[in-house]
């Protein structure tokens, strides 16, 4: 089942992946079956495969595995994964319980005998929990207007908004800057509409675009010269410093970064 798996990643149903390693050692953990990652959004899958029932065992070792990739390896994003031929409803409540806290999937695996051949389906029987953004919750977003946020920040982290704002309107004509007690974000016709949103601070600005994170982008941001922040995970976003120093050429990048936001919104959306 391992071998397969190595072969053809796809079979799991987590989209097309890369094998990255198999049977990767664990310093002082024993080895991880399959590592694989996806060639777009550089996330991984750290990977234990068990033979007939899921035990607690096999649940401590995923996690494990998993919390020493994401360790070792903190620029990517990561998820736990368990394939097993028989999840009881007993495991399955207790990956539930952990669920949101841990990236956790759990697939069943079924072997079906047909003369010599034997063919593998899978089932994802328990999915990663995602939350949604506070950002696209408008109720829980509480509304302000420009002058709190002009004694919060300044008005000079405000004009970078605007300015930054005006390079967006295109993406979004009808979009106006929406007040909120911890960000200012995007409102068309009523709704919110984040894929970027941004919060001033007193000398700077930071701007954060929902995207996933790919190596494309990291390289556009990179050849910029922006100042990036850590990714977001758990949200999705990347998040870019700027200030007055922020050249033309600069926020023109940032405008690249967020059209593809607004369209991997647009689809997320519909």
């Amino acid at each position: 089942m391992q071998k397969q798996i190595a072969e053809d990643p796809s079979i799991l149903g987590l989209g097309e992946l890369d094998l990255r390693d198999k049977e990767r050692i664990q310093i002082g953990a024993g080895r991880l079956d399959l590592l694989l990652q996806d060639p777009e959004t550089l996330k991984r899958y750290e990977v234990e495969v068990q033979l007939g029932s899921l035990d607690e065992s096999h649940i401590i070792r995923t996690i494990e595995y998993w919390d020493l990739e994401r360790k070792k390896y903190p620029q990517y994003e990561h998820a736990a994964v368990i394939v097993a031929e028989e999840i009881t409803s007993r495991f399955l409540n207790v990956i539930q319980l952990l669920n949101g806290t841990i990236p956790l999937i759990a697939i069943k695996m079924t072997a079906y005998r047909n003369g010599d051949d034997v063919s593998l389906t899978f089932v994802k029987v328990l999915d990663e929990l995602r939350y949604g953004l506070v950002e696209d919750d408008e109720p829980v977003a509480e509304p302000t207007d420009r002058a709190y946020w002009e004694q919060r920040s300044s008005k000079a982290s405000l004009s970078l908004v605007d300015t930054l704002f005006e390079l967006i309107k295109p993406i979004e004509p009808t979009a106006q800057l929406k007040y909120n007690r911890h960000y200012i974000g995007l409102s068309v016709r009523g709704s919110a509409r984040n894929f970027i949103h941004f919060r001033p601070q007193k000398r700077a600005a930071v701007v954060k675009i929902k995207l996933g994170r790919s190596a494309e982008v990291d390289n556009l941001i990179e050849a910029a010269g922006l100042e990036i922040l850590p990714y977001e995970d758990r949200w999705r976003q990347y998040r870019i410093r700027i200030d007055d120093a922020t050249t033309a050429a600069q926020r023109h990048t940032i405008v690249q970064i967020a059209t593809q936001a607004r369209e991997q919104y647009g689809r997320s959306v519909n």
